[in-house]
C-alpha cells in the first residue's frame, strides 16, 4: 500500500511538471505570436489579415460594382486562398496592401448608354433616362436625323468621355427646313401633315359640339413649338386606351405607316368643311367611307409615327386650316 501512495505521489509530481511546462509554453507563445491568416494569391504569399471575412467582403463588393464611375464590374480571374497561422505581434496585418495587391489583379468593365446616329456610335451617357430623354428632346425638336438615333448598352474594359443630355441635343440636333403645306388626303388614303393653321386667338364657330376622344393629360398644346407650328393638341395616355370620335360624321381615312409623323391615324368629316384628325394610334377599328357615331371608339392610343411616347394627336380642322382644339375641349 505504500508502495503504491509513492508511485501516485511521483505520477502527480511528473504530471503537475508537464501541466506547469505547458502552461510556460502557452503563455509564452501567447505573448510572442498571434493567431492570424496568410493571405496567398496565385500561390505566393501577398500579407496577413486579422479578420479574412471582413477582407473578402471588401473583395466581393468591388468585383460586383468597382469603386469609380460607370464602372459595371470587374473581373478577377483568382480569388485569395487563406491559411490560419502563428504571427509574431510585432509584425501587422496589412489589409489594404492585399486589397490593391487583388484590386491591380483584376479587369475592370465600365457601363454606359452610347447614342447611336445610324448605327455610329456618337456620344456616350451615364444612364438610359439621360440617353431617352435627350432623344425625346430631339424628336420634339424635329431634329433631321431623329429617326437614326437609337440608344444601346454598351460594356468596355476603356474608359469614355461622358457626356449631359443637353449636351446630346445640342452636338447632334440637325436642323430640318418645314415646308408647309395643306392638309389631304391622297389617293392611297395617306394622310399627309397640314401646314396652315390658325394661329390667333380667335374661336371659329364649328355650328357642331364636340367631346374629348380620351381623357389625359395635355402633354403638348396647339401653336409654335420648336420652330414651327404644332397642329393638334397631344393627350398622354396609356398604349391601347380607346379613341372616341369628337363628333358623329363619315371616316374620310383611316392609314397606317409612318404619314408624314401622323403614323397609323384616322380623318373624321364632319360637314362643311369640318374634319378631325386622330394621330400615333397603334391600332384602327374603321375604314374609309364608314358612319361614325359621336363616342363611337375608332382608334387606340399608340405611338406610332413621329412620336415620343404614347398619346393622342388631335386636331380640328376647317376647310384645311388647323384650329386649336381648347377653344372647344380640353
Amino acid at each position: 500500500m505504500k508502495k503504491i501512495l509513492i508511485h501516485i505521489r511521483t505520477w502527480i509530481k511528473i504530471i503537475s511538471v508537464v501541466v506547469l511546462a505547458l502552461c510556460l509554453i502557452v503563455g509564452a507563445t501567447a505573448f510572442i505570436y498571434k493567431p492570424t491568416y496568410s493571405v496567398h494569391l496565385n500561390g505566393q504569399a501577398i500579407g496577413y489579415t486579422k479578420d479574412k471575412s471582413n477582407l473578402q467582403q471588401k473583395i466581393n463588393e468591388y468585383i460586383e460594382s468597382g469603386n469609380g464611375q460607370n464602372v459595371a464590374f470587374v473581373e478577377v480571374e483568382n480569388l485569395p486562398e487563406y491559411k490560419l497561422c502563428l504571427l509574431k505581434k510585432d509584425i501587422e496585418a496589412n489589409d489594404d496592401e492585399i486589397f490593391d495587391i487583388v484590386k491591380d489583379s483584376g479587369k475592370t468593365y465600365y457601363k454606359y448608354f452610347a447614342v447611336l446616329d445610324d448605327g455610329e456610335e456618337k456620344l456616350y451617357l451615364s444612364t438610359f433616362e439621360e440617353a431617352e430623354q435627350a432623344i425625346s428632346e430631339l424628336k420634339e425638336k424635329n431634329s433631321k436625323n431623329r429617326e437614326q438615333l437609337t440608344i444601346q448598352t454598351k460594356y468596355v474594359a476603356e474608359a469614355k468621355d461622358v457626356v449631359t443630355k443637353e449636351e446630346v441635343v445640342s452636338k447632334l440636333y440637325e436642323k430640318e427646313e418645314v415646308v408647309e403645306k395643306k392638309a389631304v388626303t391622297n389617293s392611297s388614303g395617306s394622310v399627309k401633315y397640314a401646314s396652315s393653321a390658325n394661329t390667333s386667338s380667335k374661336k371659329v364657330a364649328l355650328g357642331i359640339n364636340l367631346i374629348k376622344p380620351v381623357s389625359g393629360t395635355v402633354t403638348s398644346r396647339f401653336g409654335s413649338r420648336w420652330g414651327s407650328t404644332h397642329k393638334g393638341v397631344d393627350i398622354g395616355a396609356a398604349k391601347g386606351t380607346g379613341i372616341k370620335v369628337a363628333a358623329s360624321g363619315t371616316v374620310v381615312s383611316a392609314s397606317t405607316g409612318y404619314n408624314g409623323g401622323y403614323g397609323n391615324c384616322v380623318v373624321v368629316s364632319h360637314g362643311n368643311g369640318i374634319e378631325t384628325a386622330y394621330g400615333h394610334c397603334s391600332a384602327l377599328y374603321v375604314k374609309p367611307g364608314q358612319k361614325v357615331s359621336q363616342g363611337e371608339v375608332i382608334a387606340a392610343v399608340g405611338n406610332t409615327g413621329r412620336s415620343y411616347g404614347n398619346h393622342l394627336h388631335f386636331e380640328i380642322r376647317i376647310n384645311g386650316v388647323a384650329q386649336n382644339p381648347q377653344n372647344y375641349i380640353y
